[in-house]
């Protein structure tokens, strides 16, 4: 992978997180697109960059995660149906 393949990707990813769509179909798409190889490097570097920009979003809104109970009650009432069909 270049380094001009990597800012490429990484500026998809930075683009595409804050839309109501899957920022990772973006990436996947743009790799299939550069006709990059998934080698261990190129999954481990797709990882990490998802990592940043998940770590941005919590920056970014860290007092919103802290307002009151509700947000984590909402949140855990959310994930049930999704552990139920986890499981």
């Amino acid at each position: 992978m270049t380094t001009a393949e990597a800012i490429i990707l990484a500026v998809v990813e930075g683009l595409t997180e804050f839309l109501p769509v899957s920022s990772t179909g973006h990436l996947i798409l743009t790799q299939a697109a550069m006709k990059l190889e998934g080698t261990a490097f190129t999954k481990v570097f797709l990882i990490n960059i998802q990592f940043g920009a998940i770590l941005s979003v919590v920056l970014l809104y860290w007092r919103r995660f802290f307002q009151s109970f509700d947000f984590y009650f909402k949140l855990f009432v959310a994930f049930i149906p999704a552990a139920i069909l986890g499981f």
